[in-house]
């Protein structure tokens, strides 16, 4: 996923004022849901700042909100949107979040290594908002701006040092 498809914050936090009665689902691989026991354990405002291999500056902010399923916690729905944005709203009265930041979820399991993903899509239905996670991807700054990334090798010119015969000095001739 490119950056530039990537959800900001303002989007996301928008689509969950827009939908407060739903159950909150994430799903972190096809058919594959966090457990309804998770927690909102964390919501990280994380500035980064990068030199590219194209020598290019690089300033964006990441919204990483970590899910946790604690262990032998059964719950059969898991949280309604509501209840996300009150945690949302007691982080923003500490944190002032950057309405431009890409949003990742943090979230493992015992099956599933953690590890940060993109929001792919926010699937509204009749009872639950399910946001659709993909892993990141690592990607080339320099070839998303039209340029290289060490990959294309520097063109050399041939360049050809014979020199004619009759410019060469031969033996008896009359070379000084």
């Amino acid at each position: 996923m490119d950056k530039t498809d990537a959800i900001t914050w303002k989007t996301f936090k928008d689509t969950l004022l827009q939908n407060p009665d739903l159950d909150l689902q994430f799903q972190y691989a096809q058919g594959k849901l966090v457990d309804a026991a998770y927690h909102i354990t964390e919501i990280k405002q994380a500035p980064i700042t990068s030199v590219d291999c194209g020598g290019v500056l690089n300033k964006w902010a990441e919204i990483i909100v970590q899910l946790w399923v604690p262990e032998n916690e059964q719950q059969l729905s898991p949280m309604k949107v509501s209840k996300a944005l009150s945690i949302i709203n007691v982080v923003e009265k500490m944190l002032p979040l950057n309405p431009h930041g890409l949003v990742k979820i943090e979230f493992g399991n015992s099956s599933f290594d953690t590890r940060q993903m993109f929001p792919d899509e926010m699937i509204v239905d009749e009872t639950s908002l399910t946001v659709d996670l993909r892993p990141n991807a690592v990607q080339c700054k320099a070839q998303l701006r039209g340029g290289t990334c060490g990959t294309e090798k520097p063109k050399v010119q041939l360049v050809n040092l014979a020199t004619p015969a009759e410019a060469c000095c031969t033996p008896g001739g009359s070379c000084y």
